[in-house]
C-alpha cells in the first residue's frame, strides 16, 4: 500500500510541474503516514542526514567556479584556442564547441552549466555562419553532456555519497569515456558539416604564431584542469579541496588577471549557485528519504528478484538496466535517480562481477544522455533558450546524435578497459 502511494503521488506530483524536490518529499510523507511504520520525522531527519556527508562539499564549491569561470573569460579563451586549431575544418565552429565543452567539463561538473556557459557564446556564431538551428543547438545541448562524464562531476560524486565508492576512482574512470564521447560527437559533426558545406572561410588559416598566441592569452584558463586534477591525484588535497581551490583560482584569475569578472559580478555569480545548490541539497535529501522509503518496503530485493529471474548473465542484466536507466533519464531529475536508484542496482550488478567504479561511469552515461532526450532533457530547454528555438526544432537534430551517444554507452558498458585502465593504475 505505501509503495503504490509513494509512486502514485510522485507520478501525479510530476505531471502537475511540481519541482522534483517538492515532489519527492510530498510523496514520501504521504507514503510514511499510510504506512504507520516510521514517524513523521523521519522525512526531515532524511533531509539532515542525506546532506551531511563531506563530499556533498564539492558541490557548490563546483557549481560556484563554473559561473565565476564562465563570467570571468575563462570559457571565451578555452574558445578562442579550440578555434586556432580547427576553425577552418569542416564544421569547426560545432567542433569548437564540442572541444570546449570537454574542457570545460573538467571546470564546472555540470552539463547545464557548460552548455550555458559555451554554447551561449557559439550558437548565434553558428546560426550567422549558416548552420541549421536543429543541429547546432543539438550538438551543443550533447557536447555539454559531457559536463557531468570528464572529471570533476557532480552526479559522480552523488554516486560516490550513495554507493560508498571512491570520488578519486570515479573521476578517473570518467576521464576515458568523456573523450571517446567527444570524439565521437566531433566525428559526426565533420561528416555532417561536410555534407551541408559547413564551413568558416572567414577563419583565420592555421598557423603556429595564431595558435602560440592564443596559448599564450589562455594559459591561465588551460591550467585549471591541470591544477585541479593534477592536485587531486598527486595526493595534494581531496576532490572537495580541489572544488575550494578551483573556487579561488577562478576568482583571483577572473578579477586580477583577465579582469573580465567585476566585483559588481559577484552577487549575481554567487546567488545563482547558491541557489542551485540549495536546489540539488533539497533533491539529496527528499530523494535519500524516498530511497530509505523503497528499502524499508523491501523494493529492492523484490527488483533484484526480478531482474535474476529473467538472467542471471552479466550481460542481459547490464542491457535491461541500460534501458531502464534511458528510461528513467528522460522524466527523472540526474542527482535524484542516482541517490534512489544506485543502491537499488549496484548490488546486483556487482553479484554479477561489474566492479562498483565501471557500474557508476555506466550510470552516469546513461543518465548525460537523459540531459538531451525528449520531453525532460534539461540541456535541451538550455539550447532552446539560448537558440531561440523550439523543443521540436532540436528533437531533429538530436535523433542522430543520440545514436552515436548510445553507441558510445554500449561501448563504455561491455569494454571494461575504456573505464577501468585509469583506476586500475591509480587504486
Amino acid at each position: 500500500m505505501a509503495v503504490a502511494i509513494l509512486f502514485g503521488s510522485f507520478v501525479l506530483l510530476l505531471i502537475l510541474r511540481v519541482p522534483i524536490g517538492i515532489a519527492l518529499g510530498m510523496s514520501s510523507f504521504l507514503a510514511i503516514f499510510s504506512s504507520g511504520v516510521v514517524q513523521p520525522t523521519y522525512l526531515a531527519q532524511g533531509l539532515v542526514t542525506g546532506t551531511d556527508s563531506f563530499p556533498l562539499m564539492a558541490v557548490p564549491f563546483f557549481m560556484l567556479a563554473g559561473e565565476l569561470m564562465a563570467t570571468g573569460g575563462i570559457s571565451r579563451r578555452l574558445l578562442n584556442i579550440a578555434d586556432a586549431f580547427l576553425g577552418r575544418k569542416y564544421g569547426g565552429l560545432a567542433l569548437v564547441t564540442i572541444v570546449a565543452c570537454m574542457f570545460f567539463a573538467a571546470i564546472s561538473g555540470s552539463g547545464p552549466a557548460t552548455v550555458a556557459a559555451i554554447g551561449g557564446l557559439t550558437i548565434p556564431s553558428m546560426l550567422k555562419q549558416g548552420y541549421d538551428r536543429p543541429y547546432c543547438s543539438a550538438i551543443t545541448a550533447a557536447a555539454g553532456s559531457i559536463g557531468v562524464i570528464i572529471p570533476p562531476s557532480i552526479p559522480m560524486v552523488m554516486y560516490a555519497v550513495a554507493t560508498g565508492a571512491s570520488v578519486g576512482a570515479m573521476f578517473l574512470g570518467g576521464m576515458i569515456p568523456g573523450i571517446l564521447i567527444g570524439v565521437s560527437l566531433c566525428v559526426y559533426s565533420s561528416i555532417y558539416s561536410k555534407k551541408r558545406g559547413y564551413i568558416n572561410k572567414e577563419a583565420k588559416p592555421f598557423s603556429w604564431g595564431h595558435v602560440f598566441h592564443t596559448l599564450k592569452d589562455g594559459i591561465w584558463a588551460l591550467l585549471v584542469p591541470v591544477i585541479i586534477l593534477g592536485g587531486i591525484y598527486g595526493g595534494i588535497f581531496t576532490p572537495t579541496e580541489a572544488a575550494a581551490v578551483a573556487v579561488a583560482y577562478g576568482l583571483v584569475v577572473g578579477l586580477f588577471v583577465y579582469r573580465d569578472l567585476k566585483f559588481s559580478d559577484l552577487y549575481r555569480i554567487f546567488s545563482n549557485a547558491a541557489l542551485t545548490t540549495a536546489t540539488v541539497l533539497i533533491i539529496l535529501g527528499t530523494a535519500t528519504t524516498f530511497g530509505r522509503i523503497l528499502t524499508l518496503q523491501r523494493v529492492p530485493t523484490m527488483i533484484a528478484d526480478a531482474f535474476t529471474s529473467i538472467s542471471d548473465s552479466k550481460y542481459v542484466l547490464l542491457i535491461l538496466i541500460n534501458l531502464l536507466l534511458l528510461v528513467v533519464g528522460c522524466f527523472m531529475e540526474t542527482n535524484a535517480a542516482i541517490i534512489i536508484l544506485a543502491p537499488i542496482f549496484l548490488p546486483i550488478v556487482e553479484a554479477a562481477g561489474v566492479n562498483a567504479v565501471h557500474f557508476g561511469i555506466i550510470m552516469v552515461v546513461n543518465l548525460a544522455i537523459g540531459f538531451v532526450t525528449p520531453p525532460l532533457g534539461v540541456n535541451l530547454f538550455v539550447a532552446c533558450n539560448t537558440a531561440g528555438a523550439k523543443l521540436e526544432e532540436i528533437v531533429k537534430g538530436i535523433i542522430p546524435i543520440l545514436g552515436v551517444m548510445i553507441l558510445d554507452l554500449v561501448l563504455i558498458t561491455y569494454i571494461e578497459p575504456i573505464c577501468m585502465l585509469l583506476p586500475n593504475l591509480m587504486y
